[in-house]
Formats: C-alpha cells, structure tokens, sequence
C-alpha cells in the first residue's frame, strides 16, 4: 500500500477549516479547493483577475512543494460566484496553463463559497513522477 502524505496549511496564523492543502497518494496529488488570499491573508475584493492571480500562484507553490509543477496537472474544478466572469476565467485559464498540456475541467457557478468575498476557488489533481 502507498503511503500517505498530506501537506497542513501555512503556519502563518491565518485560521484554516480543518482539512489538508494537499493530499499525496502513490503518483497522484490531491489539491483542496485553493481561495485568492494573498501570503499576507489580504483579499482583493471584486478584482476576478487579481483573485485568479493570487489563486494561481497559490497552487503553483503548492505543486512545488509536493515536487510537481503546472504541466503535470491532470483535472481541475473551477468554483466561480459570477457567470459574468466565466468569458474573463476562460482567458485568464488559457495563459495560466501550458497549451500543450491543458487539463481535463469542470467549471461550476455556485452560489457562494465559505468567504464570501471569494470570486473562485480552484481544485485540482496532479500527476507526480
């Protein structure tokens, strides 16, 4: 059986709900929904682009740490509050993600997110060599 590795939220004081970031199971990367905070827990609020900015860079340090990176994603879901900001997500996608290697995705409107300030949340999995 393969071991397990979960990868804890940043020990920086930002309260958390009780889950991992990141869960590591044989050559598969689990990624908990990811919110826009900024390293220092600021939020832009009502800026998509400056949230899926933060987002991004979010889950690229997070695929770093667990020794993988953007290109080796293999599934997302993007969780979005606007539909107007479906058009604007699809362009910011495209650039964030290497053409070559877009993931399979399901993208949802819902109708809010454990902040409420938050415009997206993005998930994914990743395959690690």
């Amino acid at each position: 059986m393969a071991d397990i590795q979960r990868f804890a939220p940043p020990k920086d004081g930002r309260p958390f709900p009780p889950l991992s970031v990141a869960v590591r199971h044989g050559n598969t990367l689990y990624v908990s929904g990811i919110g826009p905070f900024t390293p220092d827990g600021s939020l832009a609020r009502g800026d998509f682009a400056a949230q899926f900015a933060e987002v991004i860079k979010s889950l690229h340090a997070i695929l770093a740490e667990a020794g993988t990176e953007i290109g080796r994603v293999i599934k997302t879901n993007v969780l979005l509050t606007r539909a107007g900001d479906v058009a604007e997500m699809n362009r910011l996608y495209a650039a964030a993600f290497p053409a070559a290697a877009l993931p399979a995705r399901t993208t949802c409107v819902v109708a809010a997110l454990p902040v409420p300030d938050f415009l997206l949340e993005i998930e994914c999995v990743a395959a690690l060599d």
